[in-house]
């Protein structure tokens, strides 16, 4: 099945009909201060960041605490100043983490061409993990660039893009044991790993190339808003990247990863692009002491596309995912869009897909553990489908029940799923906020 397409005079009006519902959508749902992105709050009943007494960010910082930031030295400095007292930090132009080279990171004496050569299989084989001189020369590196790229958010935060263009590249943004965070209209391009790791004993002993370095991680905090951010791996996607061993050199990992007993997040009218291991709700099965009962994350209203999988993988947490489309085209890696893990709940309803010819519709959901999960009222192709029963007669091995077990009641307003790729397409992503 091929996305449906529409013409001339049926297409005007759509996108007349749908552009009022954007505009009337973002341009009321968060203001509380006018028009000043770094003041507006999120509105009420908008998801699960909204429970308790809502998320706020930095709304409420006195003049000293608002700064305007055009390097990523400005833009650590300013996170830094301040402590929790509340702050805005305004992001002008793009700025660039890592603007000067992989090589400024490196330790004394490494040298990936030794690398390659110490680690070669035909050498070292696929039954032990790497350890030597150029392991650790390759860790000592890492770390330089751990330390550079990362930054910490604190409580009380709002980050806003000004304008249309503002960007952070190859940086890290760390929202970790904080509550009450605001990220806004950037474009963040996911971090480039410069030193990944090869582990021979990874992919069932074939070996793989692992990375570190999220776009954004929320690791333990709580009351956390990303809205309007456009988030890929831009200058460098994985059809870029080499390869090794006979494995991609894999230089990405997540864009946005929500872990660790975090809680009450809603992720709203963002664009993830072209990327592989998306969103990650809950890092482990072995979490449980931290994940059981948190991980609350509602995802309404964004925009998927060349995304291989993880959109998002849930563990343990009560996913709300509503009024969000999410595109597979024909030319693409893809593996599934829903990750069903470890106690999950996810309640994933009025979605729209669009499909490239040949996809399976059976593969959008994909099951880890048994747990079940909420799936109705999901269009593919402009057409309602059922995603279990479909993915349950196409993967019988992989059988997934039906009833999450709870229904959301921290939701605006849900859309039609046939308007949703007009209005999403419209009004997701950096530079739409109205």
């Amino acid at each position: 099945m091929e996305p449906k397409k529409w013409h001339g005079h049926a297409r005007a009006a759509a996108l007349v009909g749908c552009t009022a519902l954007v505009v009337s959508l973002t341009g009321t749902a968060a203001h509380a201060h006018g028009r000043d992105l770094g003041r507006q709050v999120l509105g009420a009943h908008d998801g699960w960041a909204a429970e308790g007494a809502g998320t706020t960010g930095g709304a409420a910082a006195d003049a000293a605490h608002v700064y305007t930031v055009t390097t990523w030295e400005e833009f650590r400095a300013a996170l830094a100043d301040g402590g929790s007292a509340p702050k805005i930090v305004k992001v002008k132009g793009t700025i660039d983490a890592v603007a000067q080279g992989c090589e400024a990171f490196e330790a004394e004496g490494y040298d990936f061409d030794q690398y390659l050569a110490d680690y070669d299989p035909a050498v070292w084989g696929y039954d032990t993990p790497v350890s030597g001189t150029q392991e650790d020369l390759r860790a000592a590196s890492a770390a330089h660039q751990d330390q550079a790229v990362k930054v910490a958010v604190p409580a009380n935060t709002t980050i806003v893009g000004v304008g249309r263009d503002a960007a952070i590249l190859g940086g890290s943004l760390q929202i970790k044991g904080v509550d009450n965070v605001i990220v806004r209209n950037l474009t963040i391009e996911a971090p480039i790993d410069c030193f990944p790791q090869w582990d021979p004993t990874d992919d069932n002993n074939t070996g793989a190339w692992n990375s570190e370095y999220d776009g954004v991680v929320v690791y333990g905090s709580t009351h956390v808003w990303v809205d309007h951010n456009t988030l890929t791996d831009g200058r460098y996607p994985d059809s870029t990247l080499p390869t090794y061993y006979g494995k991609v050199y894999q230089q990405h990992d997540g864009l946005l990863d929500i872990v660790r007993g975090a809680d009450h997040v809603t992720v709203s009218w963002n664009s993830f692009r072209d990327h592989d291991k998306t969103m990650l709700i809950g890092n482990s099965d072995s979490a449980g002491a931290t994940d059981a009962g948190k991980l609350k994350v509602t995802l309404h209203h964004n925009r998927f596309e060349g995304i291989v999988e993880r959109a998002p993988r849930v563990r343990f947490g009560q996913v709300d995912s509503y009024n969000n489309h999410f595109v597979v085209t024909r030319d693409q890696p893809y593996g599934y869009v829903y990750g069903i893990g470890k106690e999950s709940r996810l309640y994933a309803t009025d979605n729209a897909l669009s499909l490239a010819r040949g996809v399976s519709v059976g593969k959008v959901l994909k099951k880890w553990s048994e747990a079940p999960l909420t799936a109705e009222n999901n269009y593919v192709n402009g057409r309602e489908v059922d995603l279990i029963a479909v993915h349950n007669a196409e993967i019988p091995a992989e059988t997934l029940q039906s009833g999450a077990g709870w229904t959301p009641t921290l939701r605006t307003k849900v859309h039609s799923p046939k308007a949703i790729p007009w209005i999403v397409g419209l009004g997701a992503g950096a530079g739409k906020l109205r």
